[in-house]
C-alpha cells in the first residue's frame, strides 16, 4: 500500500514526519474452530494492511486521526478508556494494557491509514491493535518480543472492546511471512512455517456481505458443546482437558450415546485438528488437489455438522463446485456470514467472478465483494522518517 497519503496527513496535520509501520490482516486456510479447543490452526497474514503513521510528543498528550473515517480523537496518558469511535479504543487499548505492564512512553500523534476491509473476516481489528504495538514498542524502545506483543494486542481487544477473541489473528498479523502458512499450535503457540507454493492458482475471497444475528450466541453455544463433550471423555480419560487430547474412539465411546448433538459437534472439531495437519503435509507436498478436497470437506462439516454456516456461504460454495478451476472452497472464520476462501486457477478468477457475482445478485439481491489475496509479511517497520 502507498505510504504517500499517509505521510502527508501526518505531516500536514502535525508538522513532523512520521515513522510508517505496517501490519496484515489474514487469512485461514483452514482450521475453523479448532483454536479454542487447543487445536491447531494454519493462517497466513496477506497483502492488505493497516498502516500507522506515528512521532512521539513532549507532553502526555495522545492524538489520533483516521483517514478512512475522516474523524480525530485526543485524550492525556493519565485518562486512557474505552472510546465512541471504536477505531480509537483499540488504539487506547494498547496504550492501556502497556501502561498496565508499567512501561514509560510519552505521548504521540498517530494517523491510521489502511486498505484491510472491515467485516470481511479479514482481521482489520487485530491488524490495527498489532501495527500499533509495533509501532510503540519501536518508537519508545520498550524492548517487547513479538509474543508479548500478540499477546498485548490480544488483551486489548478482550479489555476495551469487550470481544474474547483467540489468538490466531494477533499471531497471523504479527508473525507473517511471505509464501507461507503458519502451522499454530493454539495449546502451546508453538508455530512452524509451511511454505505456499500456488503457482498458477490464487486465493480468492468472496465476500457475502451479509452478517446475521445468530453469530454470537451460535458461537458461545458451539463452545460450550465442546466443553461438554470434553467433561464427558474427563471422566474417564482424566488426561483430556480439550478436543485437542480426544480422539474419535473416546468420542465413540464417552459421548455418542449420551448426547448425539454434543457428539457431532466434538467430532467435526477433532476431524478438523487432523484436517489441518494433513493440509500441512499437501502444502509440503505440493498437492494443491488434495488441499482443495480438504476445504471442501471443511465446509461441508462446518455447514452440515457443526452448523455454523449459512444460506448465502453455502450458495457461494455450491455454486463454485462444478467449476474445474476451482481446487476447493468453504467458508471462513466464526460462520454465519463474511467471506468464502477458494483455490482458483489464476487465468479462470475473472471469468468465475463475473458469473457468481451475476448468480448471486439473482438469488439474494445482494452485490458480491471479491479480494484475490497475496501471502505477505507480517508487522514491520515501513519507512523512517525524512
Amino acid at each position: 500500500m502507498d505510504t504517500n497519503q499517509i505521510e502527508l496527513e501526518f505531516k500536514t496535520r502535525f508538522g513532523t514526519s512520521p515513522t510508517i509501520f505496517s501490519s496484515p490482516g489474514r487469512i485461514n486456510i483452514i482450521g475453523e474452530h479448532t483454536d479454542y479447543n487447543e487445536g491447531f490452526v494454519l493462517p497466513a497474514s496477506i497483502d492488505k494492511v493497516i498502516l500507522v503513521a506515528i512521532d512521539k510528543r513532549n507532553d502526555q498528550e495522545v492524538h489520533l486521526y483516521s483517514i478512512k473515517y475522516k474523524e480525530s480523537f485526543s485524550t492525556h496518558l493519565s485518562a486512557i478508556k474505552p472510546a465512541e469511535k471504536q477505531w480509537a479504543s483499540y488504539i487506547l487499548g494498547v496504550v492501556h494494557e502497556l501502561q498496565k505492564l508499567g512501561l514509560s512512553f510519552s505521548g504521540f500523534n498517530l494517523v491510521l491509514d489502511g486498505d484491510v476491509p472491515d467485516g470481511a473476516g479479514l482481521s482489520s481489528s487485530a491488524a490495527l491493535a498489532c501495527a500499533t504495538t509495533y509501532a510503540l514498542n519501536e518508537i519508545f524502545k520498550l524492548k517487547l518480543e513479538k509474543l508479548k506483543m500478540v499477546q498485548i494486542s490480544q488483551k486489548a481487544e478482550h479489555n476495551f472492546i469487550g470481544v474474547m477473541c483467540g489468538i490466531m489473528d494477533q499471531f497471523a498479523s504479527m508473525f507473517g511471512k511471505k509464501d507461507h502458512a503458519i502451522r499454530l499450535d493454539c495449546k502451546t503457540l508453538a508455530y512452524t512455517y509451511v511454505p505456499v507454493n500456488i503457482e498458477g492458482y490464487k486465493f480468492v475471497l468472496f465476500n457475502s456481505n451479509v452478517k446475521h444475528n445468530l453469530a454470537n450466541s451460535a458461537y458461545n453455544d458451539r463452545r460450550e458443546a465442546c466443553l461438554k463433550g470434553v467433561a464427558l471423555i474427563h471422566e474417564k480419560y482424566a488426561g483430556v482437558n480439550s478436543l485437542r487430547d480426544a480422539n474419535l474412539q473416546m468420542l465413540d465411546e464417552c459421548v455418542k450415546t449420551k448426547d448425539l448433538a454434543i457428539y457431532n459437534k466434538c467430532k467435526f472439531v477433532v476431524e478438523e485438528i487432523e484436517r489441518v495437519q494433513l493440509a500441512c503435509t499437501d502444502l509440503k507436498n505440493n498437492n494443491l488437489k488434495s488441499l482443495g478436497k480438504r476445504m471442501y470437506e471443511t465446509h461441508e462439516g462446518l455447514s452440515k455438522v457443526y452448523e455454523v454456516s449459512c444460506q448465502e456461504l453455502d450458495f457461494l460454495v455450491d455454486a463454485v463446485k462444478p467449476n474445474r478451476a476451482v481446487l476447493g472452497a468453504r467458508m471462513m472464520g466464526g460462520g454465519f456470514g463474511g467471506c468464502t476462501i477458494n483455490l482458483v486457477k489464476e487465468d479462470a478468477i475473472e471469468e468465475l467472478t463475473k458469473e457468481l457475482t451475476v448468480l448471486y445478485k439473482q438469488e439474494f439481491g445482494l452485490d458480491l465483494t471479491s479480494y484475490i489475496v497475496k501471502i505477505g509479511d507480517g508487522s514491520q517497520l515501513i519507512k523512517k522518517p525524512n
